[in-house]
Formats: structure tokens, C-alpha cells, sequence
């Protein structure tokens, strides 16, 4: 965010600007949720369905179904005409190509943002996570990376404030393409068996 250059303005004047503000009757920009709360938010977040709409960096477009079970484990359901599937278990992704027989592509969890929200204590507040936290438009925007690995990308996290509510998510990787998913009609507390994030069992299923 940018900020306001004050160096020739004398501390009395810099002190009484917020009150000028409020007196003007001109909007002073609300607080962004405590980053404490918003981990609270998530560490109470066991299981959640949605439907997403994905955004891709090219601008094409994909639907589809959202399941989440943190710790650790998530599924992506897309849609016709795509039909393809991305699954999270067990430490890995997997990305299930619906126009190709060949077993899964994959790779550590860890390796992604997304691992942020799904380990299995979100702590925000935690040393270089967060490098980017505030208000717009009755959201609360959070920028986190990987404090060991920020090579790894980043995540946008951003959260109605009244209840607080995941909204969506924009992944930037590390080559800066950008995948925003949008949440919708979320249900939360439902009861999910392991088996929806068992990629073995997915691969069995596919080959047949």
C-alpha cells in the first residue's frame, strides 16, 4: 500500500489530518479483521463444500465443485465439459486429466500457497507470513506466503468482514501467473468420508 509523505508537515498538523477528515465528512477507510481472528476463523474450518468459479491467468474461465477437510486435504470438481479433477491428500496433489489415461500428475503439497489454509495450525500472525493485510470494499485482503520457501508464490485470502467468511482465494505462482477461485453457496461442518481425498483410491477408480 502506498504511503502518505509527511516529511514537510509539521507533527501538529499530521496529528489533527484524521480529524479534518471526519469533520469534512469525507470516508476514513475501516480496519482490516485482527489477523488473529481471521486465523481463528480458519483453525475452526474442519470441513466446507462450495461451488467455485476458477479464473485463470489467460482469462479462461471453469466451474465446479469445492470440497475441503483440513487438515491437509481438499478436492477440486470441475465441471462439464472439463470434467477434470485436482485432489489434495496424503501430503500431495494430484491432477487428474479427464482427456488422458495416464495415472496423476503430482507433487507436495507444500509446494503450493494453498498449503497455508489447509495446515493443520493457521497462524498468520506467524514471523514473514503475511505481507500484505488490509480493507477494501467490506473485505479483509491477506497476502501470505511460505516464510521458509516464499519462492513457492503467494496467496490473497479475502474474507467478508460480517461474519467473517472466506470469499475467495487468488494464487500468484512462481512464474506470477495468477488463479483466483471464487466460493459460493458455501456449507460448512459437513461430513466428508477420507475416501473422497484418497488419491490412490481415485487412480484405482479411473483405471478402471
Amino acid at each position: 500500500m502506498a504511503k502518505a509523505y509527511i516529511g514537510g508537515m509539521n507533527r501538529r498538523t499530521a496529528l489533527l489530518a484524521p480529524l479534518a477528515l471526519v469533520a469534512l465528512g469525507l470516508p476514513v477507510q475501516a480496519e482490516p479483521v485482527p489477523l488473529s481472528a481471521l486465523s481463528d476463523y480458519l483453525n475452526r474450518l474442519t470441513t466446507a463444500e462450495a461451488e467455485f468459479t476458477q479464473v485463470n491467468s489467460d482469462g479462461s474461465r471453469s466451474q465446479g465443485r469445492l470440497f475441503i477437510k483440513r487438515p491437509g486435504r481438499v478436492r477440486f470438481e470441475y465441471a462439464p465439459p472439463d470434467q477434470s479433477l485436482v485432489m489434495a491428500g496424503g501430503g500431495q496433489v494430484a491432477i487428474f486429466d479427464s482427456k488422458s489415461n495416464q495415472p496423476p500428475e503430482q507433487y507436495p503439497l507444500s509446494r503450493t500457497p494453498l498449503n497455508l489454509i489447509l495446515a493443520r495450525n493457521v497462524n498468520l500472525g506467524a514471523d514473514k507470513m503475511v505481507i500484505g493485510h488490509y480493507e477494501a470494499e467490506n473485505t479483509t485482503r491477506v497476502v501470505a506466503q511460505d516464510p521458509k520457501n516464499p519462492e513457492y508464490g503467494t496467496i490473497e485470502l479475502v474474507f467478508l468482514n460480517d461474519p467473517i467468511t472466506l470469499a475467495q482465494w487468488i494464487i500468484t505462482d512462481d512464474l506470477g501467473n495468477r488463479t483466483t477461485v471464487v466460493l459460493n453457496r458455501m456449507v460448512l461442518g459437513g461430513d466428508l468420508p477420507p475416501s473422497l481425498f484418497n488419491i490412490t483410491i481415485e487412480a484405482q477408480k479411473r483405471a478402471g
